[in-house]
């Protein structure tokens, strides 16, 4: 592994060091770099309060996985992290200190996103599926892991879900936060109910480009594009972050190579929906891989889905929560709620190892 190191001193220099930065990439059409992203990035996490590691997980073949270890002594079963779309480490800010008080939490950058190596990745859906999902078990061997309670919000509990599949050994307890994926593209009569004309039109219109290309498109304007279209994220984060951080680090995120967002497009057919749905193939995973699924009761994701996967392993442990007033961001909407009940799923997982 790389070298690791403490992130928190490098928030010292990033108030002079960002507006210089800012000002040469002004005069840049996309006013991103890699260095914007770190900083940006470590002004959040210096609202954390614990202690943490930080790293570059090389994978082999010039590939690497931006990783974050907090408490990494305690010695309870750890817990992994895996965001969603155009998401990265940093939305994990007000979740790390309350579940890194008594284990340790990994959390990293999907390949593709964030900080991690952006690789041309497969044109084919499940071609594209496999790679983000070796990529995590290289990963894992990497740093480590034996064993594991793995959540995964959005994108990040498709790619969970799959990982499952593939590597159920390795997994205590599998988490979902309001996954993406899951259910089937409804059929033409239920879409032409319930989705206005204008949407279709607009989905028929940029279905050839990637989701965040218009943030790319935008150049010097997509950091106020990110505010204008996305203010509840100021609100999410009010509690630590005052300022325009968020919105800032949101922007660097996906204002660079779409490496993932294009993989993420070759899995999706118009509107949002996954070519191959994981509700089919979620009753295949292990039946001694226990399933706890969380949704926020105003996310446009349907939770129904949670009593369907519950169908379909049938005989097996699947929890379906659903927290009140969350929305698609349950983890950052109801921040207290979210990290009780992850720590109270992970207290059990702690307990039946001892009794073991």
């Amino acid at each position: 592994m790389e070298d690791t190191k403490d992130q928190r001193s490098v928030g010292e220099t990033v108030s002079t060091a960002g507006a210089s930065s800012w000002f040469c990439n002004w005069f840049t059409w996309s006013p991103t770099s890699e260095k914007l992203l770190e900083e940006a990035e470590s002004q959040i996490l210096q609202k954390t309060q614990s202690y943490y590691e930080s790293q570059f997980v090389p994978l082999g073949n010039g590939q690497r996985i931006w990783t974050l270890k907090f408490s990494p002594k305690a010695t309870r079963v750890p817990l992994v992290l895996v965001h969603g779309f155009g998401g990265g480490v940093g939305l994990w800010a007000l979740n790390f200190d309350a579940l890194s008080k008594n284990r340790s939490v990994y959390a990293f950058d999907v390949l593709g996103f964030g900080r991690s190596s952006r690789p041309q990745l497969s044109s084919e859906p499940l071609e594209a599926e496999e790679q983000f999902v070796d990529s995590i078990e290289k990963w894992r061997e990497k740093v480590g892991l034996e064993k594991f309670v793995l959540l995964g919000h959005s994108l990040g509990g498709f790619l969970a879900s799959s990982y499952a599949l593939k590597y159920p050994s390795r997994i205590q307890h599998l988490i979902l936060a309001d996954p993406w994926g899951f259910p089937v593209k409804p059929t033409e009569d239920n879409m032409n109910i319930h989705i206005p004309v204008w949407v279709k039109f607009l989905g028929a219109v940029l279905s050839p480009f990637n989701p965040l290309a218009g943030l790319r498109v935008a150049g010097p304007w997509g950091p106020s594009l990110v505010r204008q279209f996305r203010p509840d994220f100021q609100r999410k984060f009010s509690s630590i972050l005052p300022d325009d951080t968020i919105f800032n680090y949101i922007y660097h995120c996906n204002a660079q190579v779409p490496s993932g967002e294009t993989a993420f497009k070759n899995m999706t057919i118009p509107y949002g929906w996954a070519k191959h749905p994981m509700i089919y193939r979620i009753g295949n995973v292990n039946k001694v891989v226990p399933i706890t699924m969380i949704y926020g009761s105003r996310s446009w994701i349907d939770h129904n889905t949670g009593k369907e996967t519950k169908e379909r392993r049938s005989g097996c442990y699947v929890d379906v929560q659903v927290i009140s007033g969350a929305g698609h961001h349950v983890y950052v909407d109801k921040p207290d709620k979210f990290n009780d009940l992850v720590e109270g799923i992970c207290q059990n997982v702690d307990n039946e190892d001892s009794a073991k």
